[in-house]
This record gives structure tokens, C-alpha cells and sequence, in this order.
């Protein structure tokens, strides 16, 4: 099941994409009364979640405020979340390896521990939205396409067994980055957290709607030509070890979104380096959720 925020008119709701992928109709019309994704998350029971798989299964005109997917304007599903997102650096191997290859450090191949760092997002970008290239700071923009995952209830000492009970969905984030800032200030917080540099969508895949753990094809595409090219299976941190991780020592709150890192084929892998530039169309997509686009301005 894909719920998604959306524009129509001037206002903004929060729906489920029919199962056909060409409408969406808004929770309120089905039942549940919420009026924000965040609400959802943290306040949708089980039965409600049902409720809404048996409605994206209905006509058009079985629920009033209907309207085509086409004509409605796709938000973030989390416009703004509540705290910063989670992510997972160096997370598959052959990134890890193209990344110390860009530092000029050697790279043993072993990759015993997790790298977590934040990033702030004021205001989550949307399918469709610019990204700017802050020319002022930034000469080398690049792209990375990522499985996200909300919490979707409280989490703390959570076993590994049982982190999919505590997961509502998954989503797509382009975790864009400046590297010349980022290799700056010898952390990524600043380099990862302009403002822009966090389009994400266009829905919420609910996590029951695949199997577990995801093995989801993920890709990226820079001016229709093909960049990046993965699965999620090659993680080398799955969602299990990390939610469990995490929880040992802090609350996870519901709404917490985590991004589990990119796959090589970035900007800064390549042989010069190929940076995004002012004009290119950005393409991320992940395997059951969909794609954003987003162009840099």
C-alpha cells in the first residue's frame, strides 16, 4: 500500500494510491480522520491500516475528493520531520571502496562498525522540486540515491528479531551532498544539510507491502543515463542490525526517518569526477516505492 501527502486545490492531505497506480483517494474520505503523514504513523491502528488496503482496491467513485494521481501535486510524504533524519554512511561495499578511492586513502575491505551521522532538513524537497547548487559554497554537487525507513512506534532495546514490528515504511531520499564542504570540515552534517539537499517520496510504501527484509532493486539515473545500479540486499548494515543498534542506546522515536546509505556510482566515484552541474535531471528510484526527479538550479 502507497500513501502519499499531496497538494490538490490549494490543500494539502494525505491519501492512498489505488491499487491501479492512477488515483489517489484522501484518508479523511475513507474514515480515519488525519491530517498529516506523521499523524499516520503514529496514530493509525492496524485495523485502519486495513481499512485503507481494502479502499485502494475500490472504484474512483466509491470515495468523494477522488482525483487522478496526474492532476494532484506530490509532496514529501514527511514535508517536515521532526527531528534529523538518521543515515548510514559507506553502507554498501563497493561504495565504501569508491569513496576512499576519492579521498586517496587505502581501503582494507573490512567495514566492522556502522558510521552514523544526521542530517537536517528543514523542509523535506519534493518529486519535481529543484535542487540548488548553493554556487556560492558548492563545486562539487553529487546525487545519492537511498532506501529510507520510518519508525512507526516507539523503539528502545529493540532484538533484531523483531525491528520489523516496529517499522511503518519505506520511502526514497536523495541524500544530495556537497563534497568540497563536506570534506572541508572532515564530517558530512554541513556538507549533507543545505537546504534542498533532501528531496524525498513520493510515497510511503507500508512495510508490509514487500517482503522482508526488502531486496529492492535501487538506481539512479543523471540526464536519462543510467549511474547508479543496486539492491538493497547488499547492504552491509541490513534494517535490522541498525534499528537494533540504535535502540540499545537511545529512543527511536515513531516518525524517525533512517536512510540507509547509497550504492557506488556517485558523482565523486568516477575517473575525473562527474559532479552534478546546473541543468542536470536527477533520477533515484527504488524497486516497489517509484522515483523522484528533481534539477538542479
Amino acid at each position: 500500500m502507497k500513501l502519499v501527502t499531496y497538494q490538490v486545490e490549494h490543500k494539502i492531505r494525505v491519501g492512498v494510491i489505488s491499487v491501479d497506480g492512477e488515483w489517489v483517494y484522501p484518508i479523511s474520505a475513507i474514515g480515519p480522520e488525519y491530517r498529516t503523514m506523521l499523524e499516520v504513523v503514529k496514530q493509525m491502528s492496524e485495523s485502519e491500516k486495513q481499512l485503507l488496503e481494502y479502499a485502494s482496491k475500490q472504484e474512483p467513485y466509491t470515495y468523494r475528493g477522488a482525483a487522478r494521481l496526474q492532476e494532484v501535486r506530490l509532496l514529501a510524504p514527511i514535508p517536515v520531520p521532526e527531528q534529523d533524519i538518521i543515515c548510514l554512511g559507506i553502507n554498501y561495499m563497493e561504495h565504501a571502496e569508491e569513496s576512499a578511492r576519492f579521498r586517496k586513502r587505502e581501503f582494507d575491505g573490512k567495514r566492522p562498525y556502522a558510521v552514523y551521522f544526521s542530517k537536517r532538513v528543514n523542509a523535506a524537497s519534493a518529486d519535481g522540486d529543484e535542487i540548488p547548487a548553493h554556487k556560492e559554497l558548492v563545486d562539487s554537487l553529487d546525487y545519492e540515491v537511498e532506501l529510507a525507513f520510518i519508525i512507526g512506534k516507539d523503539a528502545r532495546n529493540v532484538p533484531a528479531e523483531q525491528v520489523k514490528n516496529y517499522l511503518f515504511g519505506y520511502t526514497i531520499l536523495n541524500d544530495v551532498s556537497a563534497r568540497n564542504v563536506q570534506n572541508r570540515h572532515n564530517q558530512w552534517y554541513f556538507g549533507k544539510s543545505l537546504e534542498g539537499f533532501s528531496p524525498m517520496g513520493p510515497c510511503v510504501l507500508t512495510v508490509d507491502s514487500v517482503a522482508y527484509p526488502p531486496c529492492l532493486g535501487i538506481r539512479s539515473y543523471v540526464n536519462g543515463e543510467l549511474r547508479q545500479d543496486s539492491n538493497t540486499n547488499k547492504l552491509i548494515f541490513n534494517i535490522d542490525h541498525i534499528v537494533s543498534e540504535l535502540s540499545a542506546g537511545m529512543t527511536l522515536k515513531a516518525g524517525t526517518i533512517i536512510s540507509t546509505g547509497t550504492p557506488s556510482g556517485v558523482g565523486m566515484g568516477f575517473e575525473p569526477p562527474r559532479f552534478l552541474q546546473c541543468g542536470d535531471e536527477v533520477i533515484c528510484e527504488v524497486e516497489a516505492i517509484g522515483r523522484i526527479t528533481n534539477v538542479v538550479k
